[in-house]
């Protein structure tokens, strides 16, 4: 983990991490025993892992799939009930009054219809009639990510393109590479107010359409690292996508929030905000898969200096999941490391120098926001592993002290 100076804290699980330390590191990497449960299947010349680990391989179809893409398939998750498949492909229609999506993968028959003066939506059988004079524009689109709703106006947000940029457990992961934004307030006054909010409220969306590092699947919980997807059941896997993710690191769980009231479970696809890559390596003469992982958690998000530290609830800013899964003959290996900033409240005061002073302020309940903090990572991924890596010296010697007096009554067999 690399952390540029006065940044981060960042935790990872699983005993026995050897932390590189890079030039200029700050931040805690918290290490869960959690990830520890896949590690031994590593050592396959060893022991093989136990029976509840080990997978069917996966259907010829789906590897042939796979094949093409190059991205071989070594462990295929149990798909989700077809009932609740999302859709892949629509066909988007602008009339002079409506949106319609037309869904072109053959999973339902039925029309998704949204107002242009109001963003109402509901589902119609047939397309408005169209004649020589009804010229509407159309263009293909791989899915809603959601609809923001202000006083002037609602916004859908459409995926207009994306790549594959891999598989996920067996099922492809999409990478957003181009978005749109439908505008819904042709029924707004248009007085001089209301014009200048729209055309503020119209920069910020083109830069929203621009947001990078978007990546989502149609077919699998991307918001969930692969130890607790083994862990769930089938009735949980039935669920509709959006019903599973974990809301930390669902990132458009606010824009669903309106197609959740209108019940378009095949249209409520779940996006996270991050990094995802899948390679192919060789270790020896075995080929092995290795896919990485980083989700970014919506809670507490800013630039580096302008967020920092933890709130009175023990969130810490900037808070990131990455996974790193190996996968090769069967064997599945999983090791997860959390990271985010020092877990009390202190802040960083910004200005032109290169590394801005930082204050630590109500430091009396450091103690007590560290051990919320901590008591939320041992409830969500067991026994932790914390590792301090600020610099003891200088002014980043302030945050080490105050974070080892913080966490030292705490300090037990299940944090370290």
């Amino acid at each position: 983990v690399r952390n540029p100076v006065g940044s981060q804290r960042a935790s990872a699980p699983g005993p026995g991490l050897q932390q590189r330390r890079g030039a200029r590191q700050e931040g805690t990497i918290c290490i869960t025993e959690a990830a520890g449960r896949f590690l031994p299947c590593l050592r396959r010349h060893l022991s093989p892992p136990p029976a509840s680990l080990r997978r069917s391989p996966p259907s010829p179809s789906r590897l042939a799939r796979a094949g093409r893409k190059g991205y071989p398939i070594m462990d295929a998750a149990k798909d989700t009930n077809p009932s609740c498949k999302l859709h892949t492909r629509l066909r988007l229609w602008e009339f002079a009054d409506r949106y319609i999506f037309e869904p072109i993968d053959g999973l339902a028959d039925l029309y998704l219809s949204v107002s242009r003066a109001s963003g109402s939506m509901n589902l119609v059988e047939e397309l408005p009639p169209r004649s020589p004079s009804i010229n509407p524009k159309v263009q293909t689109v791989f899915g809603v990510i959601g609809v923001l709703k202000l006083a002037v106006g609602s916004y859908f947000f459409v995926i207009t393109d994306r790549d594959c940029v891999g598989s996920y457990l067996g099922h492809a992961i999409f990478k957003v590479t181009g978005l749109k934004v439908l505008r819904c307030n042709d029924s707004l006054n248009t007085s001089p107010e209301q014009k200048k909010m729209e055309s503020e409220i119209s920069e910020l969306l083109d830069a929203a359409e621009k947001t990078m590092g978007l990546y989502f699947s149609y077919d699998i919980n991307l918001t969930l690292n692969s130890q607790r997807l083994y862990d769930v059941d089938d009735e949980f896997k039935s669920r509709p996508l959006w019903r599973q993710a974990e809301p930390r690191f669902l990132w458009n769980s606010y824009l669903l929030e309106p197609l959740i009231e209108n019940k378009l479970d095949q249209y409520l696809l779940p996006v996270i905000q991050g990094s995802f890559q899948n390679i192919q390596a060789e270790v020896g003469s075995e080929k092995v898969n290795v896919t990485l992982i980083a989700r970014r958690c919506t809670g507490r998000i800013g630039t580096r200096m302008w967020r920092r530290g933890a709130d009175a609830e023990g969130y810490a800013a900037n808070f990131v999941e990455s996974e790193q899964i190996m996968q090769s003959k069967g064997y599945t290996a999983s090791y997860v490391q959390v990271r985010g900033s020092m877990p009390f409240l202190w802040e960083q005061i910004v200005d032109l120098t290169y590394k801005p002073s930082f204050d630590v302020v109500r430091q009396e309940e450091a103690p007590s926001v560290l051990e919320r903090h901590f008591k939320d990572l041992q409830k969500k991924y067991g026994a932790v592993l914390a590792v301090d890596l600020v610099n003891t010296q200088g002014g980043e010697g302030r945050l080490h002290e105050r974070y080892a007096k913080s966490i030292e009554p705490i300090l037990s067999e299940d944090v370290r």
